[in-house]
């Protein structure tokens, strides 16, 4: 799986969790949380989602690791078998 399906599905659980945010407007080098005003129940929630829709684990001890979007996608693309 490319980075840009990554971004897209990272993106599509992102807008079922914030479906005001417009993911064409977010800069992915930017602090996610910070550009949608998740509070830490909804950045769970994304994780979450990010795991059931790609089957990634995503260890407590990495959450620290996963600030912009691009560091998201990284990291999945790095962890998708």
């Amino acid at each position: 799986m490319t980075e840009n399906e990554v971004q897209q599905i990272a993106l599509s659980v992102l807008a079922s969790i914030a479906p005001e945010v417009d993911g064409e407007q977010l800069q992915a080098d930017q602090p996610l949380r910070k550009q949608v005003d998740l509070d830490s129940m909804d950045w769970l929630n994304f994780l979450l989602g990010l795991n059931e829709k790609l089957r990634v684990e995503i260890p407590e001890a990495d959450y620290v690791r996963l600030v912009t979007l691009n560091d998201v996608v990284k990291y999945l693309v790095a962890k998708l078998p």
